[in-house]
């Protein structure tokens, strides 16, 4: 099975990103009916379904729980935003979306799931990727059986259904030479629009005609990514702007309040404490293993508790120095992936259980948090990113941002109503 081979395939992959600053990625099953999402927005579309296409995607109206962005009151403390994000993501043996989703639902938290196009892809029609720089049906994480397909596509549309986001982590995830760092605006256009072509078309090419689509627009939907091995940012959000999306997070920041760049909202992964060490850890489980193992995906099993205690402790140390300190959001990246045992994976469930249910936290998609930006006074943002890391404001939140903002646009809550 190609869902099974993925697996395999990504130890080499990791191999090739050692020296990068991010990692590669792969899929996972369930056979679970979808639950209510967090309980903050409007119910399950009403509209009539409309298939695009040969049907493999639809519009199905607004998509349900999602909540409606709140302009700050003068002098009010910033909610504390946490996104969970998942690279290529897809259903495969280890059954980790599914796992994810309902981990989500129980802790109150939406997530973004960034798929890779290929994963919609069969083995048998590889050859209609083609990608920059590379020959027609090439991929460094391959491609998807039926069986992997139809499980990732029931994932995808109960996820979307549950608030969750569904963003692209591309096609063939090539890194270092001949990889995404080297390709050209066009060429990233090209890649992206490979990426819409294969959630389009998924049914056709899967030869699964009489399936259920997916509940969007892929065209709507998708607004943001991540690069693989956080390579190629520059030329990608140049194509991203002209493409129309809202954000990028393929870089690297410190945790500070977030702004624009090229045109798009800099949600970078953020550095956080590294307990017993000095330096500073990207907030991802990839670069937590490589520090750890190096580019061995399965190291020595008498450290995998403690390495995967030393994950969480980070992600919890650099929640409590923003929750704290001056409310930047916090930007966690992972992969479905069982590396060093699954301790990973468990590191990220301990911290999703531990951060989503705190007073005035939210655990949101980028596509809610680029909505929550955009719904701000370009001043209070201004001001709130004027605090260093773990930096409250001196005199209170209060005094902070006790100025009054210029008033909303409309349509955001808040704003001031017509005049007849």
């Amino acid at each position: 099975m190609a869902a099974t081979q993925r697996i395999a395939a990504v130890a080499v992959v990791a191999a090739a990103c050692a020296a990068s600053l991010a990692g590669c990625t792969t899929g996972s099953d369930s056979s679970e009916e979808g639950a209510p999402g967090p309980q903050q927005g409007a119910g399950v579309p009403r509209s009539p379904v409309r298939l695009i296409g040969d049907g493999s995607t639809a519009f199905t109206g607004a998509q349900p729980h999602l909540p409606r962005p709140e302009r700050l009151k003068p002098g009010a403390k910033p909610p504390q935003f946490v996104v969970f994000s998942w690279d290529g993501a897809g259903e495969d043996s280890q059954h980790l979306f599914s796992h994810f989703r309902r981990v989500a639902r129980e802790n109150n938290a939406t997530m973004t799931y960034f798929l890779s196009g290929v994963y919609l892809l069969p083995e048998d029609k590889k050859d209609l990727y083609r990608p920059p720089q590379h020959s027609p049906g090439r991929s460094d994480i391959g491609f998807n059986d039926r069986e992997g397909i139809a499980d990732t596509v029931k994932q995808l549309r109960l996820a979307w259904l549950e608030g969750n986001e569904i963003g692209t982590h591309f096609n063939g995830h090539f890194c270092g030479n001949g990889g995404v760092g080297e390709w050209s605006v066009e060429e990233w256009k090209e890649e992206i629009a490979q990426a819409k072509k294969f959630v389009k078309s998924w049914k056709t090419n899967a030869g699964m005609e009489d399936a259920s689509p997916l509940p969007f627009d892929y065209d709507k939907e998708l607004i943001g990514a991540r690069t693989p091995c956080l390579e190629g940012q520059k030329n990608f959000m140049k194509a991203a702007r002209e493409l129309g999306f809202r954000y990028d997070t393929s870089g690297v920041n410190s945790q500070v309040w977030p702004g624009k760049k090229e045109g798009l909202w800099d949600l970078s992964m953020q550095l956080v404490p590294f307990p017993g060490h000095t330096y500073e850890q990207l907030t991802m489980d990839y670069n937590f293993m490589v520090n750890q193992s190096g580019t061995t995906t399965q190291g020595d099993p008498d450290k995998y508790e403690f390495w995967g205690d030393q994950m969480r402790d980070g992600l919890l140390q650099g929640f409590q120095r923003a929750y704290n300190g001056n409310r930047a959001p916090l930007i966690i990246g992972n992969h479905f992936e069982s590396w060093n045992g699954g301790v990973y994976m468990r590191a990220v469930e301990e911290v999703i259980e531990q951060v989503c249910t705190k007073p005035e936290v939210r655990c949101v998609s980028f596509r809610q948090l680029a909505d929550w930006l955009d719904a701000q006074d370009p001043k209070t943002l201004a001001k709130l990113r004027t605090l260093k890391v773990g930096q409250a404001p001196k005199h209170g939140w209060a005094s902070f941002l006790s100025v009054r903002p210029a008033p909303a646009p409309k349509g955001v809550p808040g704003a001031p109503a017509d005049r007849q």
